[in-house]
């Protein structure tokens, strides 16, 4: 059991850890799970390297209220002061994992499900960046269909409708699973004639869905085409044996993620776009954190904003949740 589990390895989720460690927590209670292959992902794949890292960004003060603080750098100055974090606060990080669902016990606690474990957890916190953007099929999607042909399941609410997910990953899974739950009559087109990029617990869960009759599978389908037929999506197959089909709705999972999506999945409540959110970013899920741009709204993009939002959860969460200090 860890006492703190951080979603995101970016500069909020490294200055939760540093905030932690700060506060009197060990560092085996201590982990973050990163699905990518380093930490810092978007400032090592989205900055030029002659490009600063500045502190004060889209008017955001320079204003260090925590730990972690930072002048302006540039972009291998600012990898290099997180690297030292890490090595110096002795950080447990998991690279190349993705966390797909998140279930909070009746005590209160949390078990987190990765692709390639499951974790046990008294507060969980998610520091997941604002960038996200799902892929697109080849064929194009009429504008009137907007509503109902999705690249996600929360976007618009589905229940007790005919609906059509297309993908074979990990996510194609994840919304069937979700849609079946809602009341919806679930079918699932696949290119391949098995399925070779889930996870076992993914895999096991839709061929259980299938044998149960609670979910369609359409192997070895591709689509050519769709097309708005009195307002629903017509699916149209290249194979002959499965020709063309009217559904309510067709949601597409091909790879790429949105970050709202992932949060409304895990249950948390929003207010329009922006996750509802209680004093110190605790999200409407009892014991659950947000750090960094999640929080910041439309004004995301601050490492200092980052740094010190967590430093502001880590006083709440030492306050009601963990045995820990930190001055107020």
């Amino acid at each position: 059991m860890f006492d703190l589990l951080i979603i995101g390895a970016g500069p909020a989720g490294i200055s939760m850890a540093v905030e932690a460690r700060k506060a009197g927590i060990d560092s085996s209670k201590i982990i973050i799970i990163e699905k990518a292959e380093e930490h810092s992902f978007t400032i090592k794949k989205y900055y030029p390297d002659t490009k600063l890292v500045t502190a004060n960004y889209k008017g955001f003060e320079a204003k260090c209220t925590g730990v972690m603080c930072i002048p302006d750098l540039t972009k291998h100055e600012t990898i290099s002061y997180l690297d030292k974090a890490i090595k110096e606060n002795n950080l447990l990080v998991h690279y190349n994992e993705t966390v797909w669902k998140l279930h909070q016990n009746e005590d209160k606690t949390f078990i987190v499900y990765t692709d390639k474990n499951e974790y046990h957890s008294k507060i969980v916190t998610i520091a997941i960046g604002i960038l996200g953007k799902p892929n697109k099929p080849e064929y194009k999607i009429p504008t009137t269909l907007k509503n109902k042909a999705l690249f996600d399941v929360t976007s618009v609410e589905i229940k007790n409708s005919k609906v059509l997910v297309v993908g074979g990953g990990d996510s194609a899974s994840e919304y069937c699973q979700y849609l079946v739950q809602n009341g919806n009559d679930v079918t699932l087109s696949y290119r391949r004639s098995s399925f070779n990029r889930m996870n076992e617990i993914n895999q096991e869960s839709i061929l259980e869905l299938e044998r149960e009759g609670k979910v369609r599978i359409l192997r070895e389908s591709n689509i050519i085409s769709l097309e708005d037929k009195n307002g629903n999506p017509l699916v149209k197959f290249k194979e002959e044996k499965f020709g063309e089909e009217l559904f309510d709705f067709v949601v597409y999972a091909l790879g790429g993620t949105t970050p709202e999506n992932f949060l409304k999945m895990i249950g948390i409540e929003f207010d329009g776009e922006a996750p509802k959110l209680k004093e110190y970013y605790e999200t409407s899920v009892e014991g659950l954190f947000l750090t960094g741009d999640l929080t910041a709204g439309n004004k995301g993009g601050s490492i200092i904003w980052a740094f010190n939002s967590a430093n502001t959860a880590m006083k709440k969460i030492c306050k009601d949740y963990l045995d820990c200090k930190i001055e107020l």
